[in-house]
């Protein structure tokens, strides 16, 4: 029978460790919970006693990978799954924990075992971690939780966050090749503008000829940057900073969230992608018997997007006075004409949330429709930019050249 090294916390809290003989880690954890231990780490065999009893040090703790969407979405299924089958709650985090290799992943699951172990309910557990639950997904765990529908709950967690990955990764593939061909056009000016252009700038001075003007802005421009690169760099790097302390702001993301749904290609995109969430997790919530307000409270947060969620949050609010919820979308300015038709169907008939899931299924395909073609809609900008190097190239170096190669073949 193979030897197993835990290490957890006994009922007042205190740190113990110890080693036992059992046939697998779910036989270790179900012995330890019987004995009133919380198992924090259950590990195989005797070499790994040093790994469990030392505490990770600060270095490691900030080495270590954080929790991320692919683990909770994995986390989200594999809870369904389990409590499907009728797993209790406390061994199914010990199963995870005792079959996950992710140290941040094993200490979120144990935290949430401990929470559990003093009595919390597993929403106010996960609400200690803002920074890996989102409250959409606390919402939505309290939901089930107090319907007693914890399973579908999870799962419909997981089907959420499949599609929130499917998008960022599609929009990165088609994002590649443009972000190449954008690095290799920074890296070109960079290189000419720092060591080909000055040494055309000795040449010419050479030959005293008159220069074009094009050419004369060229160095002009390079010598200023060779003279004041520091300056530059720190003002770009202060710009960064700037920006991201604004776009932190409440104000700063306001505006950028709204400014973004206008942007020409790129704007459409985020618009149908932000409708398609909002349907799914309005329905989602919907299903799961959350009152309309709290619905669209929660679903305000979801969006991603603080415009589109303030106009979410308006629409509460006139819910609250008595207005229906077409006419307060109506009212919005935010939505298209089909998602008002639908919704105003939807609360004729009764069937809303089957109505909403249809929304966010057609916006879904669109979404991937038009990630498709947007490196199509981007090559033309990419040409045009080329185009306009090359032509500043050929007007600010090639030109002169010809103009030099000329006149030393008339002097002779």
């Amino acid at each position: 029978m193979p030897t197993f090294t835990w290490k957890g916390r006994n009922p007042r809290g205190e740190l113990v460790s110890g080693t036992v003989d059992a046939t697998d880690d779910h036989a270790v954890a179900d012995q330890l919970l019987a004995g009133g231990v919380t198992p924090v780490a259950i590990l195989a065999g005797s070499a790994v006693a040093t790994a469990v009893g030392r505490p990770a040090g600060t270095w490691q703790a900030l080495r270590q990978p954080p929790v991320n969407d692919e683990d909770l979405l994995l986390l989200s299924r594999q809870m369904g799954t389990l409590h499907k089958a009728g797993v209790p709650l406390l061994r199914s985090l010990a199963g995870l924990q005792a079959s996950t290799p992710k140290a941040a992943l094993i200490t979120l699951l144990a935290d949430l075992r401990n929470s559990l172990d003093q009595g919390r309910e597993l929403a106010t557990a996960m609400a200690r971690h803002p920074a890996i639950f989102s409250p959409f997904y606390i919402a939505m765990i309290r939901v089930g939780e107090m319907t007693g529908r914890l399973t579908e709950a999870f799962l419909r967690l997981a089907e959420h966050l499949e599609f929130e990955l499917d998008v960022r990764q599609r929009v990165k593939q088609a994002l590649r090749y443009p972000m190449l061909v954008v690095g290799a056009i920074v890296v070109a000016m960079v290189v000419i503008n720092l060591f080909v252009i000055p040494t055309f700038a000795t040449v010419f001075a050479g030959f005293k000829a008159e220069l074009p003007l094009a050419t004369q802005i060229l160095l002009g421009v390079s010598g200023f940057t060779l003279r004041w690169w520091p300056l530059l760099l720190a003002t770009a790097v202060a710009a960064v900073w700037g920006l991201r302390v604004w776009l932190a702001t409440p104000a700063g993301r306001y505006t950028w969230d709204k400014a973004k749904l206008r942007l020409p290609i790129a704007g459409p995109i985020v618009m149908k992608a932000t409708l398609a969430r909002f349907a799914r997790s309005f329905a989602m919530a919907s299903k799961s018997g959350v009152p309309i307000t709290r619905t669209m409270t929660v679903v305000a947060q979801t969006v991603d997007n603080a415009y589109i969620g303030q106009r979410i949050e308006q629409m509460r609010e006139g819910v609250e006075r008595g207005e229906s919820l077409s006419r307060c979308a109506a009212a919005a300015g935010v939505f298209t004409p089909v998602v008002l038709q639908m919704i105003a169907v939807g609360e004729e008939t009764g069937e809303l949330d089957t109505l909403l899931v249809e929304i966010a299924e057609m916006y879904e395909r669109e979404t991937d429709y038009a990630i498709k073609g947007l490196s199509a809609s981007i090559e033309p900008i990419l040409l045009t930019v080329i185009g306009a190097m090359v032509l500043v190239l050929a007007l600010g170096v090639f030109l002169p050249l010809w103009n030099l190669g000329q006149a030393a073949g008339a002097g002779r």
